[in-house]
């Protein structure tokens, strides 16, 4: 009897929430949409984070839990409420969040459950909102600063309201291998760090360069993407763009979480970069054809990856 091989494990490190709606709520949190996701690509994908004890935090659990994902890494807290976003879709074709603050998620501990996980994890995905809180942001930390070498870590940026920082974006770069950001993103990022804004392949040749970032993508939404592979040391330096498919949106909440799973799984998967590119942007298009940033795609994730050949 063969023995059944185990799964990679990929990490959604930082925020799990409700997205809250007019028509309702759906779970989301960009780290907790990567996990998500991860887990619907067939990778053992987990969620550090923390909810509240309240109905709202139980519903999480049990939605996810029925989904097949492990809770055992979501951690307690008694004294703040399980996290909320509410969602306004209507002012813009981009959605507005309110991201509500003092809540369980900000309050994320560096546990010794936390610490033995270190070991076995294949990659993990952190963010910059989770950062805002002095006590998560520590946690974050520590956590990334305990894995072993060989654990891909995935920055993907992920800009939200105020809650950034250059500060916290180049503590992030520094621990990250694995960078993604969106096409409004880079041009914030540059800024912040007076780089030139007219084109986006120099910036993220500065950005390899001065963080020593071996991988980076730019997502262009329904432009596709841009993504580099590079070796500052030997100064080699590839660039790929994958135009982008025209679908009808439903929302695009989660799609770049889902680009950034798929991307890890092809990564993990030793795709060469342009399916890598051509992967990542067809799950995060599918993903933007329905509601939610958790939506339930496990048959349709399996066909395009076999038709892809991921």
């Amino acid at each position: 009897m063969t023995e059944k091989k185990e799964k990679p494990i990929v990490i959604g490190l930082g925020e799990v929430l409700w997205d809250c709606f007019e028509e309702g709520r759906k779970p989301g949190g960009a780290p907790a949409n990567v996990a998500f996701q991860a887990n619907q690509l067939g990778l053992d994908g987990r969620i550090v984070s923390r909810i509240g004890d309240d109905a709202l935090g139980e519903e999480l659990l049990a939605f996810l839990q029925s989904q097949g994902l492990s809770t055992d890494l979501i951690q307690h807290d008694s004294s703040h409420p399980t996290g909320t976003v509410t969602v306004d879709k209507s002012i813009s074709t981009a959605p507005v969040y309110t991201i509500h603050r003092n809540v369980a998620w900000e309050f994320l501990e560096f546990t010794d459950s936390l610490q033995a996980m270190t070991e076995k994890i294949a990659a993990v995905c952190f963010g910059t909102l989770a950062q805002r809180s002095p006590t998560t942001r520590q946690t974050i930390h520590r956590f990334l600063d305990a894995l072993p070498p060989s654990c891909l870590r995935v920055y993907d940026v992920n800009l939200r309201q105020n809650d950034y920082s250059r500060e916290i974006l180049k503590t992030s770069f520094q621990k990250a291998d694995v960078v993604k950001m969106n096409d409004e993103e880079w041009l914030v990022v540059a800024e912040l760090f007076e780089q030139k804004r007219d084109s986006m392949v120099p910036f993220c040749q500065w950005l390899s360069e001065t963080f020593r970032i071996p991988r980076i993508c730019i997502t262009r939404g329904g432009d596709g993407c841009l993504m580099v592979e590079s070796n500052p040391e030997e100064g080699a330096f590839h660039v790929i763009e994958v135009p982008g498919e025209k679908v009808e949106v439903a929302d695009t909440i989660g799609s770049g979480d889902a680009f950034t799973a798929a991307w890890i799984d092809a990564l993990l998967h030793q795709a060469p970069l342009k399916l890598q590119a051509m992967f990542a942007n067809a799950v995060g298009t599918l993903v933007a054809t329905r509601a939610g940033g958790m939506p339930i795609l496990r048959e349709e994730l399996e066909i395009l990856r076999k038709e892809m050949g991921v």
